[in-house]
Parts: C-alpha cells; structure tokens; sequence
C-alpha cells in the first residue's frame, strides 16, 4: 500500500504540532512551579535562649575522701579477771568522766585484800622484832658479851625484815588496784556505744576483754590526704600547726560560724556528707603527718570540726572541700550546659549580631556549681546558646532569648 507526499507531510506538521503542544505544557508546568516556590514562605528562625558570657568569683576547691572520728576514743577493757556482775549504764547515752559504767564479781579480789592486809601485819612485827634484836645485840657487842658473827646476823635479819614488810605493803597495793579494776569508769566525758559484753559474762579470761568504748565527739577529728602537687602549690597552709590545739580550734569555731575567717585569713574546710549535703559548721586544720606516702604520692592531714549537735558520728565518710585561692578569680564562666563537647573537644553556640549561630571551639578550665571556666575562645558579653542546642548548626539564624527574660 502505497502513500503520497501529501499524506506523509500531513503526518509530519501533526507531529510537530504535538511535540509543541507537549514543550509548552512543560514550560509552563515549569513556570508554575517557579511562581510556587517563590510564593513558599522561608522557615520562621529557631528560638534558643542564650546567656552572656561574664565574668564571676568561681569557688574552686581541693577535694578528698575523709574519714571521721572521734576527738578522743577510750576504749573500755577488763582489766582482771571475773563475771560481769552489772552494766551500769544504758548503750549509746553520753556518759561524764569518772561514771560507773561496769562492776565485776568483787569477792576474789575482796579476798585477796585481806590476806595482802595480814601479810603486812605479820611483816610488821617480823621488822619490830629484829629491829629490838639488832638494839640487844648492838649492846652486848659493846659490852664484848656476843661475838661479831652475830651481830652481823642481827644486821641481816632486820633489814630481811624491813625489805618483807615493803614487798608485803607492795602486794597489798597491787590487791587493792585489782579490787578496783572490779570497778569500772569512765576515763573519759563522751557518747558510750553499745557494750560488747552482758550481765553474767566472763571477762578478762585470756587477757583485757574490750567492753565498750567511750568516745568524745565534740569536736570530732577528720583525716584526708591531700596531693603532693597540692601541698607543694600551698605550703603556708602547714605552717604554724604546732601551735593548733582543741582550744585554739574552739576558738576558731566561733569565729567561722559568724561567717567570718579564722586566725591568718583561713576561710576554714568545708565538710561534704554521704547525701550530698554540706555539713554546717567549717572546721580547720590541725595537724599534718610527718612525710608523703610515696605510694600515693599524699601527704595525711588532720582537721578539727565541731560537731555541738552530735550529727557526726566516728566512722562517717565524706569529702573535704579547700578553698582554692589560686584559680577562678574573675574568671570568664558559662554555663556547662553550653558546652558542646565532641571527642575531648569544646565549643560554644555563640550568636553574632547578625542573629546567626557561630559554633567557636574553647579552651575550658575547672567547673563548680554548674558553671565551667573558659581560658580561651570568647569574650566577656557574648551571647552564647544554652537551650536548643539540638536545633541549630552553624550559621542557623535563631531568635535569641536570654534565659534569665524566659526564667
């Protein structure tokens, strides 16, 4: 079948006729979505809050685990031998120096007074015997009625005599002390703890049985290490301590209570308990050990604390705080929740004028209280990002608030 020329033209001009209807429809399917995307409104910029970057008094301190104890620890022991006839006080009360806390079974001790008594009594008349032998004999040796020989008995015998009646009044002083121990005190004025024997108990079998131990805890002693770096960098805090007592930290106490500083501009310790919570009453330091432990590279210190409340009790854990004075004096701070930290890296969120986000690596220092030191990276009065952090990226254009306007 054959076609003609005219037919085949035709053909062609409706070709080209669809091909431009299809190039317009696109062009303009084109230029639509164009006038679309130009009418799209921009997104609105991210709202953080932002805080300046100031200049504080950042409180920094040396910190270590302390153990606490008691001022003075007496422990209480049987001292001789016997049943435990009465327990003469209730556990865990205060007790005064001199107080009756135990009384032992005294009537093997009783015993033994009176036959210590009669041995001085026969020792006695032992020496009064021979002292009137010796007289006689001294006589009769002037008159030349005895011989020598036995003079010098006389002389003998009178001081056997004499050194008898010294070891019987020794033995009897040893009987009366051990009838005594059958008593015992308090050596101490302190909190009693818990006895470790009971009524009808037998004490003092195989040596001094530890009955109980009396404690003063007013004030209570704290010991710490602290670094070897740390006592090098502030020697002048262990100058002098032979000169600090109980007394003299009594003194010191009263003075740190009014908010005021101790003796030499000491701002005195802060004591940490196990709940967190700041102890209080600030103590000092009394007391140093003789060397550095080279294998912790510390050197023990002691601290006094007062404790008017009994709320510190021997054996407590906690944490010494001492005052920095080296570091954090108008230091730059920000808050450390503005910190973006990557790998050990630090940066900041700091909003320009133009309303933009520039993420600046820091330098940091030390942190306390929430706040983190900056040594290098912004200046005192930028506005860096604390809340929204996970909303922007460098160069986001943000609304700032800042977070005291929002609080």
């Amino acid at each position: 079948m054959t076609h003609s020329h005219s037919d085949i033209d035709s053909q062609v001009r409706g070709q080209r006729r669809r091909l431009k209807a299809i190039w317009f429809n696109t062009l303009f399917v084109a230029l639509l979505t164009a006038c679309a995307e130009q009418k799209k409104p921009s997104p609105p910029p991210v709202s953080v809050l932002v805080v300046p970057v100031a200049r504080e008094n950042l409180p920094l301190f040396i910190e270590a685990v302390a153990s606490i104890d008691g001022f003075v620890n007496a422990d209480i022991r049987a001292r001789v031998r016997g049943y435990v006839r009465a327990q003469n006080y209730k556990d865990g009360v205060t007790v005064k120096q001199g107080q009756l806390l135990f009384s032992i079974e005294p009537d093997e001790y009783v015993n033994a007074v009176a036959a210590a008594r009669a041995a001085v009594v026969r020792a006695e008349a032992a020496d009064t015997n021979g002292a009137i032998e010796l007289k006689r004999n001294q006589r009769l040796s002037h008159e030349g009625l005895v011989a020598t020989q036995v003079l010098d008995n006389a002389v003998a015998a009178e001081k056997d005599a004499r050194g008898q009646v010294l070891a019987a009044r020794a033995a009897l002083q040893q009987a009366e002390l051990n009838l005594s121990y059958t008593q015992i005190h308090a050596p101490v004025s302190g909190v009693a703890g818990l006895a470790l024997v009971r009524v009808g108990n037998l004490v003092g079998q195989e040596g001094p049985t530890l009955l109980t131990t009396v404690s003063q805890v007013d004030p209570m002693r704290v010991n710490f290490p602290m670094s070897e770096i740390d006592y090098v960098r502030f020697p002048e805090r262990l100058q002098h301590l032979e000169q600090r007592d109980a007394a003299w930290a009594r003194q010191q106490f009263s003075k740190l209570d009014a908010r005021r500083s101790a003796d030499g501009g000491d701002p005195g310790l802060e004591l940490v308990l196990a709940d967190g919570s700041v102890y209080a009453h600030r103590g000092v330091l009394v007391a140093a050990n003789r060397q550095v432990d080279p294998s912790t590279g510390t050197i023990q210190l002691q601290a006094l604390f007062p404790n008017p409340g009994g709320a510190l009790k021997p054996g407590q854990y906690g944490r010494v705080r001492i005052l920095r004075e080296d570091q954090g004096q108008a230091a730059l701070v920000v808050p450390e929740k503005a910190l973006v930290s990557v790998q050990g890296s630090f940066s900041l969120g700091v909003v320009g004028q133009d309303r933009r986000v520039h993420l600046r690596p820091v330098e940091v220092g030390p942190a306390a209280r929430g706040m983190r030191i900056v040594t290098k990276g912004v200046n005192e009065g930028d506005q860096v990002v604390v809340e929204g952090l996970q909303k922007i990226s460098n160069g986001s254009l943000v609304a700032p608030l800042l977070a005291q306007s929002a609080s």
